[in-house]
């Protein structure tokens, strides 16, 4: 799972949940085409972001954070591409309440990281890596 962060126009920060994919450090999000994320992203591609899960031990935390640009993805076969691979990422999901959107139903964010900060508790409490893409 993956929270994003984006500018409001306001300049007040709005996290949000969200699915995603990746393809090795590229990372893909959908969102509606009116979403405030979409529209966000439209006056301001910096987001912030981190992926994670809960443990039962503190020590135990790991996760990512990230500072990244986010930009709409244009071309049809790179939409389609994410598409396809939303579903493989969630084996499990017997089925959704409708069908898979298509790419001029929503839209479509590539997420290219810029500093990746890597958590990982049982190297010690809140120890952390720094990595500049």
């Amino acid at each position: 799972i993956m929270t994003i962060a984006t500018l409001r126009p306001d300049g007040w920060p709005q996290a949000t949940t969200v699915g995603y994919v990746n393809e090795g450090l590229t990372l893909y999000f959908l969102c509606g085409l009116e979403s405030q994320k979409a529209g966000n992203l439209t006056q301001d591609d910096r987001v912030s972001l981190t992926i994670d899960h809960d443990t039962p031990q503190v020590m135990e935390i790991t996760g990512l954070s990230m500072a990244a640009r986010a930009q709409a993805v244009t071309d049809l076969a790179e939409a389609e591409k994410v598409l396809r691979m939303l579903p493989l990422k969630y084996p499990q999901q017997v089925s959704l309440p409708g069908p898979m959107p298509t790419p001029d139903q929503v839209r479509i964010f590539r997420v290219m990281p810029t500093v990746i900060s890597v958590l990982d508790y049982s190297k010690g409490f809140g120890h952390t890596d720094v990595v500049t893409c």
